[in-house]
């Protein structure tokens, strides 16, 4: 029988650590047109590829935008779309693998062989082919990513419910004449929230890759709004000239992504200590 283990101290403190580090990201974020030195979308010819100085921190780009006031403007385009994503696919995701588990038959049937034809092409080619068809444009992008997103939610959270659905609890909810969307709801689902929340932790930092991704092959966010893909894409042949233009955008979404990532690392393992010794 699993019983709540003790956290290790170093376990609670890593986990603090990436929390506040996720935090200050997301306020940064938030507070991002206030701490922008410039306006981030000025242009200046006078001021093309100007090395980081105290008037431009991070240099200007091959239009004389201020490259660190485009960062934090970017970081709002880029952590909030990908936040906003995974929240989507994650609700879409769970609803769908939930029913399929829980119904099963035709249910479970079309569900899975939607995600299967879906998980047949790699995401990103797809993201690729759904973006170009559509255009430009973040909600493009995320709808793109979005397409395949929700398949690893519905898969994961179908095997949950096949197997907490054979539990005495469940057994004893249903005789006692709950409703099947009350025992989804009220039993089912916040019994699978910790493993789920735990994939939707890892995602944001694949979700934001795939959206710069996209961004930086035209077919993402399009100018001149600020994006961490599209800025590289747009200095990417300045490199030699100007390269903190590319390396400004590029090591913040590294950074980023390694916060969110390891977030989601130091959850799960918070989890398994907590729910099994």
């Amino acid at each position: 029988m699993k019983t709540r283990g003790h956290k290790p101290a170093s376990l609670r403190r890593r986990l603090f650590v990436f929390l506040a580090l996720a935090g200050i990201l997301v306020i940064i974020s938030l507070l991002a047109p206030l701490l922008c030195p410039n306006d981030p979308n000025a242009t200046s010819a006078a001021d093309m590829n100007r090395p980081p100085c105290a008037e431009f921190p991070f240099g200007t780009d091959r239009y004389g935008r201020c490259v660190c006031s485009r960062v934090l403007m970017g970081s709002r385009t880029s952590i909030y779309s990908a936040v906003a994503l995974v929240a989507m696919t994650f609700a879409a995701g769970t609803a769908l693998g939930l029913m399929a588990g829980w119904y099963g038959g035709a249910v479970d049937s079309l569900v899975m062989r939607l995600a299967d034809i879906l998980l047949a092409f790699p995401q990103m080619v797809l993201a690729i082919a759904v973006a170009g068809i559509l255009g430009g444009g973040m909600f493009n992008a995320m709808l793109a990513m979005g397409i395949t997103g929700w398949t690893l939610y519905a898969r994961l959270a179908r095997a949950q419910a096949l197997t907490l659905k054979e539990e005495a609890y469940v057994h004893a909810a249903r005789l006692s004449g709950c409703s099947s969307w009350t025992v989804m709801t009220k039993t089912l689902l916040p019994n699978m929230l910790g493993p789920m929340l735990v994939t939707a932790a890892t995602q944001i930092g694949v979700m934001m890759i795939g959206i710069a991704g996209l961004s930086f092959l035209g077919i993402g966010v399009t100018e001149p709004q600020a994006e961490w893909g599209s800025m590289i894409n747009t200095s990417r042949a300045y490199l030699q000239l100007a390269p903190w233009a590319v390396l400004a955008p590029a090591a913040a979404t590294i950074l980023t992504v390694m916060i969110f990532n390891y977030l989601g690392d130091c959850l799960r393992d918070y989890l398994d200590v907590e729910v099994a010794r």
